[in-house]
């Protein structure tokens, strides 16, 4: 595409994106950082492009909240089934639900407890490329890299095999609700979803209670129990945040590994250097990370006006956090449009920052590496075929089909 202007820059809207924005942002990002990285919206929200801003809004909890209502209300409906649940998951509120839910989740995803997963991690990967070798034509998407993350979820939660079957397609629904603008029929979509989830979850914590699980290994008793926490969760708190391990657990994951393979086959030279030394799979994941987010956007509101180059921003402000655009910033990264499976350092912020780091990223960064080095491993001269399909969304970038051969 030709050269964005500083003009465009300044009057790039996010609520409109321009043609070919969802499918390509990344001239658009490069071009937000060069001319406007601190960009008033027309609905009054502000759009933050640097990675030092972003870094300052993650670590400052006092001036910055996580917490929606405000924002969603109009959004979703007050009362609705997404509002309920956005506004209840722990990404999207500030203490003491945020410590409470966080403790709890923390204390299960100790590095003993995920040192434990792995050996059924390695079994779930293996048996899907097992299943893959006996196709013609595969997509890596449903036939690799969405199956992953569900289970090993799943088995967080003790969600029983035979019930797991509709969960990635109410999480696509639900988190796809976080777009910047929502046709009618996405919108029911994803209130439907919530609605659906939680009535099996409501099932599902009925019989936990009659028969609880081991509260070291299952996430779910842990939740039910409120071991971590200052005090149990209420019962909408409870079914809220176990759709919010699923969907987050699950969606991003799935792009890492997904966005990974895709950057690899189109980067023969980095495919290369990782075939002659496996040992470069953990850099090359965080490269993955920075170069193709599989979170590209968050938000935060301010609680009080604050300054960013000249602007001043009015307390109650929806900030646009272009995490995507921050790990593109060549004030932090050299080169920074250049996949490089050694660069160093990596200090990229696809698991976001500050007291809201990702609760899930020592398991997230254990999927991507075990799931991208034995496909590699097994069938390193795959191929992607003509046809791949991105998911058509801003807030999550990854593919909806990935068309392959594993020769």
């Amino acid at each position: 595409m030709t050269a964005i202007t500083a003009n465009q820059a300044r009057a790039f809207d996010l609520a409109a994106p321009p043609p070919g924005f969802v499918d390509n942002p990344f001239p658009w990002y490069d071009a937000l950082l060069t001319h406007a990285p601190v960009l008033s919206q027309p609905d009054g929200s502000v759009i933050l492009t640097r990675h030092a801003d972003l870094e300052r809004v993650y670590k400052d909890t006092t001036l910055y909240s996580s917490d929606k209502k405000a924002a969603f209300a109009p959004k979703y409906g007050p009362g609705s089934p997404l509002y309920e649940h956005h506004t209840t998951s722990l990404v999207f509120n500030d203490p003491p639900l945020h410590t409470r839910v966080r403790k709890i989740m923390t204390s299960a995803l100790t590095p003993r407890a995920i040192a434990r997963m792995e050996p059924g991690l390695r079994a779930t990967v293996d048996h899907l490329l097992d299943a893959m070798a006996d196709k013609r034509e595969v997509d890596l998407i449903e036939d690799f890299a969405s199956s992953i993350p569900i289970q090993i979820i799943g088995n967080l939660l003790d969600v029983p095999m035979d019930e797991r079957g509709p969960l990635r397609d109410w999480s696509l629904a639900i988190l796809g609700a976080l777009e910047p603008t929502l046709t009618d029929a996405q919108l029911q979509r994803g209130h439907d979803s919530v609605t659906a989830f939680k009535a099996y979850l409501q099932d599902l914590v009925a019989r936990r209670r009659a028969n609880p699980g081991d509260p070291e290994i299952d996430v779910l008793t842990r939740l039910i129990r409120g071991e971590g926490a200052d005090g149990q969760l209420s019962e909408v708190e409870l079914l809220q945040n176990c759709i919010f391990i699923l969907n987050a657990g699950h969606e991003t994951t799935t792009n890492l590994i997904g966005n990974g393979l895709a950057l690899l086959h189109d980067h023969p030279d980095q495919k290369e250097r990782l075939l002659d030394d496996p040992t470069l799979i953990a850099p090359a994941v965080e490269e993955m990370l920075r170069c193709a987010s599989p979170n590209q956007l968050g938000n935060r509101e301010t609680t009080a006006e604050v300054t960013f180059d000249d602007l001043r921003i009015p307390s109650g402000t929806n900030l646009h956090l272009v995490i995507a655009a921050a790990n593109r910033d060549g004030a932090v990264f050299d080169a920074p449009d250049r996949f490089d499976i050694t660069r160093k350092p990596n200090r990229h912020l696809a698991f976001a920052g500050g007291p809201h780091v990702c609760v899930g990223l020592t398991l997230a960064r254990l999927e991507g590496k075990i799931a991208i080095a034995r496909l590699l491993e097994r069938f390193p001269d795959y191929r992607i075929l003509p046809g791949r399909a991105l998911g058509g969304r801003m807030r999550f970038r990854g593919y909806a089909c990935l068309p392959a051969v594993m020769a």
